[in-house]
């Protein structure tokens, strides 16, 4: 996951670490069967509960191969077809093999709307890191808003990307990284210099990321170096489906897979709760005992009920 560009906000996770973290859990997801079409987090949560049973998958590893392989599966299964970008990335352990995965919506209009969460966990030593909320979480609700979104009607083409290679190899994002060669957003960098080379960046209207969404005492404030336009579209959405209370106004400012969008003019918007005790905790434990169905469900109908507003602000 990323690293915290605010004092403010690594006081708020110490205080987490210490069981003070503000705000109230979310209540358990009815059970009743979500309607045709909508966000259904039952099926979200066992995404996330199937990847987490795999282990820790950092980048290059066999196990994340195992993960793209089930959401290869996944998307199979709706006939969807999946493409692997594939790459190799300089690294301080030396060159890795990576993957970033594309699934496609077509729509009226090719200019995309991306949605996009990495899937790789960070390597640790210490412990067995299976990133529940910090990989898990954001490859899991992707999948979902496939599902959800696939036979909706769109006027823009809808492009989901899981990608690798977020985490760090080194201790910290600031360890490792030179100038130039930062030792993070591996997958996120190379799809925006792909872009670039094929000269498609212009049509990539928006990108909403997902990530670290899971967590059982959801908090997610707003990304300050995220586009404002876009961060209001979505806080306006949480108000409307009944949970600005998980979407406070509060601002944060957060190094993570949005910056190389933003940094190639692309709007983007940056969906992570970084309130959480056990971000990259080297002992112990973003593992299941840690996130929710619930916090699935309500980050994935806040994006459902945002969607529309997003295509009617790029359509002025």
């Amino acid at each position: 996951m990323t690293r915290i560009a605010s004092i403010g906000a690594i006081v708020l996770v110490a205080a987490a670490c210490l069981g003070a973290q503000a705000g109230k859990a979310p209540a358990p997801p009815a059970k009743s069967a979500p309607a045709a079409g909508a966000f259904n987090s039952t099926r979200a949560w066992d995404d996330l509960k199937q990847m987490v049973t795999i282990g820790p998958r950092p980048a290059g590893s066999a196990t994340l191969r195992q993960t793209r392989a089930y959401i290869t599966r996944q998307m199979s299964a709706f006939n969807l077809k999946v493409e692997e970008q594939t790459f190799t990335a300089d690294t301080p352990i030396g060159k890795v093999d990576m993957v970033n995965l594309i699934v496609r919506l077509p729509g009226k209009r090719t200019d995309r709307i991306l949605f996009t969460g990495h899937y790789d966990t960070k390597p640790i030593r210490t412990s067995t890191f299976v990133g529940a909320s910090d990989g898990a979480s954001s490859a899991a609700m992707l999948l979902e808003l496939v599902r959800a979104l696939k036979d909706k009607p769109r006027e823009f083409t809808y492009e989901f990307v899981w990608l690798d290679g977020e985490e760090a190899f080194c201790a910290s994002w600031d360890e490792c990284g030179r100038p130039g060669s930062p030792d993070n957003t591996y997958g996120s960098r190379y799809y925006v210099q792909a872009a670039k080379k094929a000269g498609t960046t212009g049509s990539i209207k928006a990108n909403v990321l997902v990530d670290m969404v899971g967590d059982k005492d959801l908090r997610i404030m707003r990304e300050s170096k995220s586009t404002k336009w876009l961060t209001d579209v979505v806080w306006a959405a949480a108000k409307r489906a009944g949970h600005g209370a998980y979407f406070p106004d509060r601002a944060t400012e957060i190094e993570d897979d949005h910056v190389p969008f933003l940094e190639a003019g692309i709007a983007s918007v940056d969906i992570i709760d970084l309130d959480y005790a056990y971000w990259h905790n080297m002992t112990c434990c973003d593992d299941l005992t840690r996130v929710s169905e619930a916090s699935l469900k309500i980050v994935g109908e806040v994006i459902m009920a945002a969607v529309p507003d997003i295509e009617k602000y790029l359509l002025k």
